[in-house]
């Protein structure tokens, strides 16, 4: 992961691009200076309402000689609206903002402590404090539907592991979380994507009866950097 992502979540420098086409999971082709270029995609979702050929968009130059992208994809506009597609950041917005005391749900806490190892999987944080741990998984979401924000846009195996390990430390009596970043500053409520994974929606579900939080929270997004904006109310089926 880049060192930049931790630098009080300024973007580095950026150059205008526009969409063509993804190759694959993690590859797409924009259009620079125009000339069609290749560039890495940082985020495994579908995306299919923000990779439309012809979006406008903002990448992050790596000349690296190792790389086999000189470009990663890191803006989207979409409706006059700037999305950020890293999906490596909620991590690190979400660690900045503990650290800062900004969310009001997290604080008290006197260690934080990444990529966590918890029974059958890696969990993104562990929190200590005077009160005991607090397990937190964190997860990226760019897709918002007349200011509804939905996670997944595609089925999550991975996700839905998650939920299950969160939902077995929450019924041993251990505080456990997930919380969603949504990388753009337009949506007013968060709700599981029912169509896109109804396994994972009913695991979001069922973590939250056997006591896990849910937390939703929005970014600003501008040109030169990203911050978690406000919280928002979560809508579970």
């Amino acid at each position: 992961m880049s060192l930049w992502l931790f630098l009080d979540m300024k973007f580095p420098p950026t150059v205008q691009g526009c969409f063509l086409v993804r190759e694959n999971r993690f590859r797409v082709r924009v259009e620079v200076d125009g000339h069609p270029v290749p560039a890495h995609l940082p985020n495994s979702g579908r995306l299919t309402e923000l990779l439309t050929p012809g979006r406008p968009c903002r990448l992050v130059p790596h000349p690296e000689p190792h790389r086999r992208t000189p470009l990663d994809l890191l803006l989207v506009e979409y409706a006059g609206v700037l999305v950020s597609v890293d999906a490596r950041l909620p991590g690190p917005l979400f660690a900045e903002a503990v650290r800062e005391g900004w969310l009001s749900p997290f604080s008290n806490f006197t260690r934080l402590e990444r990529e966590v190892r918890c029974g059958e999987s890696r969990l993104d944080f562990r929190l200590d404090g005077p009160n005991g741990p607090l397990w937190v998984e964190t997860k990226s979401v760019t897709l918002v539907e007349s200011g509804v924000a939905r996670f997944p846009d595609a089925p999550t195996l991975r996700g839905q592991r998650h939920l299950r390990q969160l939902t077995a430390l929450a019924a041993r009596g251990e505080r456990a979380a997930v919380v969603f970043i949504v990388q753009r500053p337009d949506a007013e409520v968060f709700m599981p994507h029912v169509w896109a994974d109804p396994a994972f929606a009913a695991a979001l579900a069922e973590a939250a009866r056997a006591g896990v939080e849910v937390h939703a929270f929005r970014c600003d997004v501008s040109l030169t950097q990203i911050h978690i904006a406000a919280p928002i109310p979560v809508s579970l089926p």
